[in-house]
């Protein structure tokens, strides 16, 4: 199975919070309310430099990701 890049989430326990989760590596969570992230996978020591490059890419591809859904969402 193929799965997407990026997944779009919610939890009722959390009403204010929107959470998009990257499923490529690095896997994380990142919470659109206060942009904390949370990796759902260890990083190792050697991986680090090239992990945190490319978070601020992924942060931003996150946010577009989001964008995108909810110009959808009010689509139809």
């Amino acid at each position: 199975m193929e799965l997407p890049k990026f997944v779009l989430a919610d939890n009722t326990d959390f009403p204010d919070d929107i959470f998009i989760i990257h499923l490529d590596f690095p896997r994380f969570l990142v919470n659109l309310e206060n942009d904390e992230v949370e990796f759902l996978e260890d990083i190792e020591a050697n991986e680090e430099d090239e992990v945190s490059e490319e978070m601020e890419i992924l942060i931003k591809l996150a946010g577009e990701f989001y964008d995108r859904e909810m110009e959808r969402y009010a689509e139809e």
